[in-house]
């Protein structure tokens, strides 16, 4: 049986006496959206109000991919607004224009905080978006602080490293698709590695979690993004968001967001016999096979404790492809920029099995374990 300790952990943003001096006749801008909440007892507030209640100036709120309510859908374009209940301008970071802040933006503040809850995988975009900022902040001379939270990923490290030559708003940093580390980790790795612009280091500080460590599997008090809805679906979500670069659908739309996989010319026979789930029939309203019926695995039984042990794999995705028979066609070039390498389609299309591919990245992986270690806040 699994056994969650989030109850005991205490997020960064809770360590008030840390940081509030730190702020003290200082302008701040926070990066967050709905999951930097602060949950005591029964009471749950968010760190702009936590942030407010102490007197601190807080001139604007940066929103990054799914708006600052966390209700738009992925990759939508979110507008820039006023916080209704402080009238504070919310800028968005991901409103189709621009991903960086404007000069005057960066005008507004003294100091910028990053409060969000990450998943832990290098295509979750909300790392990138605080790297993002960090660059700005390092090239206009601003502080940057990240209150700390648990990655429930966090307990293993998995997958190639991303090739530079795919970077891309889905994978901005030399780092595994799984990498283990919380947000203040990596913005400390960020600047140890130089890996900011210009070889640039930006004034970090980190304010950690307590009573947190690397095995601590942490239960997320609030969904991070719309369709990652349970802690199962955010223990699959490492190896079935590769479909997003296939024609296969996610279940976006249904009642089980990644909790699901098919296509309206998936092999039925094939899916009542498959290892993963049962055979499912689905019409999703999202994704390329939008309004259409699609017969796919339903993963959804799934235990907690099975999800975790697979953890990041490629078995759906050559079960998925076998099933469809669409060789090369299968695959977009978007798959490059998930994966992040240039063998992983190769050796699918030759069909390589999934212990077999998994094998060509294992040095990566213990490479970059010890590359990071440095800069852990958190026991392994």
């Amino acid at each position: 049986m699994i056994i969650f300790a989030t109850e005991n952990v205490k997020v960064g943003a809770e360590q008030t006496k840390q940081y509030l001096p730190l702020l003290k006749g200082k302008r701040v801008a926070l990066l967050s959206n709905h999951t930097g909440i602060v949950i005591q007892g029964k009471d749950t507030m968010h760190t702009l109000d936590l942030l407010l209640k102490h007197g601190v100036e807080v001139t604007a709120i940066f929103s990054p991919e799914h708006g600052f309510r966390g209700t738009a859908r992925e990759g939508e374009h979110v507008a820039s607004s006023v916080d209704e209940k402080t009238g504070i301008p919310i800028l968005s970071l991901y409103d189709g224009k621009s991903y960086r802040p404007s000069k005057e933006a960066m005008a507004t503040f003294d100091i910028l905080i990053t409060d969000i809850q990450d998943v832990g995988l290098r295509f979750y975009t909300y790392y990138v978006t605080m790297f993002r900022l960090m660059d700005a902040c390092a090239h206009e001379g601003k502080q940057f602080m990240v209150f700390d939270r648990p990655n429930p990923n966090g307990y293993y490290v998995d997958g190639p490293i991303l090739d530079m030559k795919h970077k891309s708003g889905v994978g901005a940093l030399p780092i595994p698709v799984v990498h283990g580390m919380t947000l203040g980790e990596l913005a400390l790795m960020i600047n140890g590695e130089n890996w900011l612009s210009d070889s640039l280091n930006v004034d970090l500080t980190v304010i950690p979690c307590k009573h947190y460590t690397h095995q601590t599997l942490y239960r997320l008090p609030i969904a991070p993004s719309p369709n990652l809805r349970n802690m199962l679906s955010i223990y699959l979500y490492p190896a079935v968001c590769l479909f997003e670069a296939t024609p296969v659908s996610l279940g976006r739309g249904t009642d089980k967001p990644f909790l699901c996989y098919g296509h309206p010319n998936f092999n039925a026979p094939r899916t009542e016999a498959s290892v993963y789930g049962p055979a499912i029939t689905f019409t999703p309203n999202q994704s390329t096979q939008k309004g259409r019926i699609c017969d796919g695995v339903d993963l959804s039984g799934m235990s907690e404790e099975e999800a975790l042990k697979k953890g990041f794999c490629l078995d759906y995705v050559i079960d998925a492809y076998k099933a469809l028979n669409m060789d090369n066609f299968f695959f977009s070039a978007f798959f490059e920029k998930l994966v992040g390498v240039d063998y992983i389609r190769k050796m699918i299309i030759a069909g390589k099995t999934a212990e077999e591919i998994k094998a060509t990245w294992e040095d990566d992986v213990k490479q970059f374990i010890i590359q990071r270690k440095p800069y852990l806040l958190y026991e392994e």
